[in-house]
């Protein structure tokens, strides 16, 4: 067991280590690092962390965060309210704006199907996105998850979904290599397959 001259600076420690791969050693680093910075730079960012955790919600509309009950993708009227795109996480219509080739909504899954992981259809925002679609407005579907297993599993539960309603469903072209996470994929290559997306085959 690591011994600490100071019982805060190994709390901090073991507050930093929990996050993801962040190991004791680096946060000892990190801990270390924030000493030497003046006070008030560390206040900002502890008042930065705070304002995050306690100001920051889920769109009520796509689940995608912002500070307000409706994100600015959803409350902007240039936007195409006919065509919602379907992704994972946040860091997925993240990556997607920074392409600047889609003008439409989006749909926050917060997950993908993974029965190994005991995720289930009920535990991610399937039916939600199908009380939109039931709205009548949307008039097409962009599946754009990960070429995974599990994505592929989640779009043809999504699309079985959906058949009953008058909806095109497509999906994004596999410009992006099988297995890979969408969020890592290079802005070109995920702009073109959005762009060259086809219909969904169920």
């Amino acid at each position: 067991m690591d011994q600490y001259p100071s019982q805060l600076l190994e709390k901090a420690v073991a507050e930093l280590s929990k996050l993801p791969g962040i190991g004791r050693k680096t946060a000892l680093r990190l801990a270390l690092f924030m000493l030497r910075k003046p006070a008030e730079e560390n206040d900002a960012l502890a008042d930065a962390i705070k304002a995050l955790c306690h100001g920051v919600v889920y769109c009520r509309v796509c689940h995608n965060i912002s500070d307000t009950p409706v994100c600015p993708i959803c409350a902007d009227n240039k936007r195409d309210k006919t065509t919602v795109c379907v992704v994972e996480n946040v860091q997925d219509v993240m990556a997607i704006e920074n392409t600047g080739q889609y003008g439409g909504l989006y749909h926050v899954l917060g997950g993908i199907i993974s029965p190994i992981d005991g995720i289930g259809p009920g535990d991610i925002e399937i039916r939600s996105l199908e009380e939109r679609v039931a709205g009548g407005e949307i008039k097409e579907i962009i599946l754009a998850l990960s070429s995974t297993m599990e994505g592929d599993t989640t779009n043809f539960y999504i699309a079985r979904r959906l058949a009953p309603y008058n909806v095109l469903v497509s999906v994004i072209a596999r410009g992006i290599s099988v297995g890979n996470e969408l969020e890592y994929t290079d802005e070109v290559t995920l702009g073109q397959a959005i762009s060259n997306r086809k219909p969904f085959a169920k």
